[in-house]
């Protein structure tokens, strides 16, 4: 009989389940290929022993291609996605008329921050699977391990949030339209319950070392009493992006509480977890206000007067949130005419200095699309890599999302939720295109500064006159974002 010789799990062609990707030091990562690697190896070693290669032909027809796994697992995913819409659709029409608009923004309030989450994690990892072909190293400009996640674990993780989040939606009105309302209230209270569970669980499952990297830093921001580091202001930037899925949440946690998930009572719920709350605008106001702090932090460390400046543009976006909330605390004729026209000027403020900071410092035009020019040219880099209207297109959207997101933050626009939902998803959007370009010019400029230190260093210039790993990561010119 035939036999094997036995593979250990140190073997280079195989590797644990459930095990990441090896990453190279320039962020690239290797393809999980131990299904043919084995394959191979196994081929070798029947032939060295002359034994039949039929046994082995007819097992490997009997082992599943990875592209007919991928496409049985997309067909599963999108029978999901139909069946969900199916039963929602017949779920809603069993429901009174008057009672229907009330409980889709209910149910809309609830899942709205987890669905817009999902979607900036997938985006994410578009971004991180760029990152990996080009020629920008993101571990080294965030400072991550060797155990950080690629661009395949990320969008591991999107997947199963896109199956739970929906799934879980898909169950709350099917449940409360047949009359279960205890077990309807339970599906967005047993969600939200697991998902800060799977966050702060200690064990060595999920991805901990990555979970606790993103506690800490979410930590750093809250309260910047130390020097602040590219990833503290970078997932600053991005919290400011979803300060609307904070203020949802805020409202969902609320409502949780005080047990009037699945009610729709909105005058009784109105007066603790409503529109007019004091909580929303705070909520709304928190990440700038973290990031107007870590700018007096930096200046506190600097002394550059940038970080001034900087700050002040986050300053700008606590009028039009909060003129926007006096609308539900002042008379009808003194909001008309006296507080919209300040809230239309500071949006206008707010909106064109942002814009003018994202060109002028967060991003270096003179290098703008080189993020796209992959190490092995692909189609996707030859649409995008050295276009022109590459250019036009993110200076023009840029400017356009800028404004919008007045709405976002404007709590007295907030009850037209399918608007609100699209320009918040828009706003990740464009998030998402200002992250290629930040994290490229902070690449650039890591880039110029070790130039630089080799050049003085091969000069024998005095240790004493070389920037100090410290001075480095405090330079405001390198971070102010």
């Amino acid at each position: 009989m035939l036999s094997i010789p036995f593979i250990s799990s140190n073997s280079p062609f195989l590797r644990r389940s459930g095990s990441k990707p090896v990453l190279s030091d320039s962020g690239s990562v290797e393809l999980d290929d131990t299904r043919e690697r084995v394959l191979n190896f196994a081929t070798e070693t029947i032939e060295n022993k002359g034994g039949d290669y039929t046994m082995y032909a007819m097992g490997k027809m009997m082992v599943p291609s990875q592209v007919f796994l991928w496409r049985f697992k997309v067909l599963l995913f999108l029978l999901l996605c139909i069946s969900c819409l199916k039963v929602c659709w017949e779920s809603v029409m069993r429901m009174d008329a008057g009672v229907r608009n009330l409980f889709l923004y209910e149910a809309f309030l609830y899942y709205n921050p987890l669905l817009l989450i999902t979607l900036m994690v997938w985006l994410w990892g578009l971004n991180l699977w760029v990152f990996s072909h080009s020629s920008v190293s993101y571990s080294k400009i965030f400072d991550l391990d060797h155990n950080h996640l690629s661009h395949i674990d990320i969008w591991k993780s999107a997947t199963w949030m896109t199956v739970i989040v929906p799934t879980s939606m898909t169950a709350y009105i099917y449940l409360y339209s047949h009359r279960e309302e205890l077990l309807a209230a339970s599906q967005p209270v047993v969600l939200y319950m697991v998902s800060l569970m799977i966050l702060i669980f200690p064990f060595d499952i999920f991805y901990l070392s990555s979970r606790y990297y993103l506690l800490r830093t979410i930590w750093r921001i809250i309260l910047p009493l130390q020097s602040i580091t590219f990833s503290d202001f970078f997932l600053a930037d991005i919290l400011t992006s979803m300060s609307k899925v904070l203020s949802d949440l805020e409202r969902s946690v609320c409502r949780m509480l005080n047990r009037q998930v699945a009610t729709i009572a909105w005058l009784e719920a109105d007066s603790i977890c409503g529109s007019h709350s004091g909580a929303i605008p705070l909520v709304l106001a928190f990440p700038y206000l973290c990031r107007f702090f870590q700018c007096l932090r930096q200046y506190r460390d600097t002394k550059e007067k940038n970080c001034l400046f900087n700050a002040l543009k986050y300053a700008t976006a606590m009028p039009v949130i909060f003129l926007s909330a006096l609308k539900y605390h002042a008379y009808p004729e003194k909001w008309i005419y006296f507080y919209r026209p300040l809230w239309l000027l500071s949006s206008v403020i707010n909106s064109s200095y942002s814009f003018y900071w994202d060109v002028t410092r967060d991003w270096d035009l003179s290098n703008f699309t080189r993020i796209f020019k992959f190490k092995n040219p692909s189609r996707f880099s030859n649409i995008f890599y050295g276009r022109p209207w590459v250019y036009y297109w993110v200076l023009g959207s840029n400017l356009i999302l800028r404004c919008t997101w007045t709405y976002k933050l404007s709590s007295h626009l907030r009850h037209n939720y399918l608007t609100v939902f699209t320009i918040t998803s828009l706003e990740i959007f464009r998030r998402f295109q200002w992250v290629f370009f930040r994290v490229e010019n902070e690449w650039n400029k890591m880039s110029q500064k070790a130039v630089i230190t080799n050049s003085a260093t091969s000069t024998n210039i005095p240790m004493d006159d070389i920037p100090s790993e410290k001075d480095g990561l405090l330079d405001s010119s390198d971070h102010v974002v």
